[in-house]
């Protein structure tokens, strides 16, 4: 039986998922972290598959009503290129752009209401990169995938999307991971554990998602030699429940 494109997308993407569970298992990197922490039912049924299946239907509904508005899926810009060719060029478009959302998410207080339930687990691992508000992930999935459904070829949109689901574990793994020279270009968990870090000297850094090189190129990275965040979250006050993390957003100001 052959295998669809789509078929073996979710299958990278389940086989990574385990592969990583394995790999905090025998390389962790904060010792001791449990597989079954507070919240992971909550990430994994809630938020990484019942809002990712929910807000995927919504998500290409809004991009289907935009093509009938606009016509864009007509053009043939990208669709006329190879697909590693528009892999590369969304891939990078991508990055820099989440790059610099990430940034004006943390700098702007109502915009950091919609981004703070992803800074609030307090164990990071390879399923917490998984809890984000819908509003948030609406906002970023709705700007990503619309230039790519409209002007690529279908297959773009499931290699794009395994690639951010595996990345996005990947970077979040508590996975003792050292890759050296390599961190100066390709995002890896020992940078981006910081960003998730209780630690005010690493607040506002590391807002890289795949490409590590924008945090290098424009003053935001932070990795000290020999050290490693001793706690993650945003205290014992931050709701653990989904409906209660996903209302907190609207709290009265504070």
């Amino acid at each position: 039986m052959e295998l669809t494109l789509a078929t073996i997308c979710t299958l990278i993407v389940i086989l990574s998922g385990g592969l990583l569970i394995l790999l905090e298992r025998l390389f962790p990197y904060d010792r001791g972290q449990p597989l079954l922490r507070q919240g992971f039912l909550t990430d994994l049924g809630l938020y990484a598959i019942v809002q990712s299946y929910v807000l995927g239907l919504v998500i290409f509904a809004l991009i289907a009503w935009v093509d009938e508005q606009t016509g864009l899926s007509r053009l043939t810009l990208l669709r006329s290129q190879s697909l590693w060719t528009q892999m590369l060029v969304l891939f990078v478009a991508h990055d820099f752009y989440i790059y610099w959302f990430h940034r004006w998410q943390h700098a702007s207080p109502l915009l950091w209401r919609i981004h703070e339930a992803h800074h609030s687990t307090t164990h990071v691992d390879w399923l917490s990169g998984s809890r984000s508000h819908s509003l948030e992930i609406l906002i970023n999935q709705t700007i990503e995938y619309l230039p790519i459904v409209l002007l690529a070829s279908p297959e773009i949109a499931l290699m794009k999307g395994a690639t951010d689901a595996v990345w996005g574990m990947y970077i979040h793994s508590n996975i003792n991971v050292r890759s050296g020279r390599l961190q100066l270009l390709i995002n890896g968990p020992e940078m981006h554990r910081w960003h998730h870090a209780n630690d005010h000297r690493s607040h506002n850094r590391n807002f890289s998602t795949k490409l590590a090189i924008w945090d290098w190129v424009f003053g935001t990275a932070y990795l000290p030699a020999d050290e490693k965040p001793t706690t993650y979250g945003l205290g014992d006050d931050f709701p653990k429940g989904y409906i209660g993390q996903h209302l907190h957003a609207f709290r009265r100001k504070d």
